[in-house]
């Protein structure tokens, strides 16, 4: 019963926020696009994040079983097993090169629009800001205009308190899960890096890293 009532109240602050909301009202969606892709895609890779698997793989290079870890290594779903697969199978030219190849594809994949939002996160504001300028300015101009200048500053006033209110609002709330999702990349670049000075001290110990040519 309450959503039509809000509804509408949505809809009047939007046209009393004048028309710089409509590009405001464009970042917003923009915005929540980004999140819910970004939320669903993170809980994809959580799911298939396999702690075990990377055990097994870990024990077989151990045991010098290199065909085995290539093997047991194949068609994962955790990005780090899928890096350490990648590094087994082009040791020839240069294992370190190969993992930090397969290591940057991952966390591209895992860094995908985090430049968007914190472009978002500054845009914001600064719509905001624009609409409580051109707010103000329509109070100024609608001064000893006509008898109703009165009402016409008010509405100048409330355009850019709206307008400022929308784009800190939006920024707010795109400035949290950018951060959370700065803190998942950061975990998963270091659990990259982790695994590949594993692999590459066991791939040493038993001269699986041949070299022959330099990257």
């Amino acid at each position: 019963m309450h959503h039509p009532l809000l509804a509408n109240v949505a809809v009047d602050l939007f046209i009393k926020g004048g028309p710089i909301m409509w590009p405001i009202a464009i970042v917003t969606v923009f915005a929540i696009c980004v999140f819910i892709e970004r939320s669903f895609w993170w809980l994809r890779l959580i799911a298939r994040r396999a702690p075990r698997q990377l055990d097994e793989v870990y024990s077989t290079l151990e045991a010098g079983g290199l065909a085995k870890a290539i093997q047991q290594s194949s068609g994962s779903g955790d990005p780090v097993v899928r890096m350490i697969h990648h590094g087994l199978n082009h040791r020839h030219t240069s294992m370190q090169g190969a993992l930090e190849v397969a290591a940057g594809q991952e966390l591209r994949d895992a860094g995908r629009f985090l430049s968007a939002m914190d472009t978002i996160v500054t845009l914001a504001p600064l719509l905001g800001l624009l609409g409580t300028v051109t707010g103000i300015m329509g109070s100024f101009t609608s001064i000893g205009s006509s008898e109703l200048a009165v009402e016409k500053v008010t509405g100048g006033i409330g355009e850019a308190l709206i307008a400022t209110a929308a784009g800190l609002g939006i920024a707010i709330g795109t400035l949290v899960p950018m951060n959370y999702f700065h803190s998942r990349l950061a975990a998963l670049k270091f659990d990259l890096e982790a695994a590949a000075n594993n692999v590459l001290i066991l791939a040493a110990q038993h001269g699986f890293d041949k070299v022959t040519s330099k990257a």
